[in-house]
């Protein structure tokens, strides 16, 4: 190539003018230069590690958080299961007592038709009691217990329905 080509760049152009200092100067330059990059780079880095750092330190404040939500809430519903089984029991109590109230009361009923009836036939002398306007069963055939009059049954429908009525309403409160 000569000097006079068009076609010449500046990187082909000899540089034989610049002194040994002038070179050394501009490294130095490029040196402070690219350790000064390397420096704000390191900082970058370090300050990204400290926001990471926060990341995860907010992270584990949450999860905590969430921990101790799911532990109320549990204990929350624990509670509220244990007062369900209270309630349950003491509806089951309850109907035990009632079971245990109408079993009583058909006892006590027949040993009331039982004496009445025997009442009516010590009152007719033994014949039947027919004579004497009462209602007695045909030969042959039991008294009637108390559980065939409509009356009792729609007496024990109703208390029955009325029991668990309460014993639901119990368990849905």
């Amino acid at each position: 190539m000569t000097e006079d080509d068009p076609q010449r760049t500046q990187e082909w152009a000899p540089r034989f003018d610049d002194e040994p200092a002038e070179a050394a100067a501009r490294e130095a330059e490029a040196q402070a230069a690219r350790t000064e990059a390397e420096a704000r780079g390191a900082e970058l880095r370090a300050e990204l590690r400290e926001t990471d750092a926060r990341r995860a330190e907010e992270a584990t404040e949450k999860a905590h958080a969430e921990t101790e939500a799911a532990g109320e809430q549990e204990e929350k519903l624990s509670r509220k299961e244990r007062k369900a089984k209270e309630a349950a029991e003491r509806a089951e109590a309850e109907a035990a007592r009632a079971r245990e109230q109408a079993a009583a009361a058909e006892r006590l009923a027949r040993e009331q038709a039982a004496s009445e009836a025997a009442k009516a036939r010590a009152a007719t002398g033994g014949t039947g009691g027919a004579a004497a306007g009462g209602f007695t069963a045909p030969a042959g055939e039991a008294p009637a217990s108390a559980l065939e009059r409509p009356e009792v049954v729609a007496g024990i429908a109703f208390g029955s329905a009325f029991l668990i009525a309460r014993i639901l309403k119990r368990l849905v409160d």
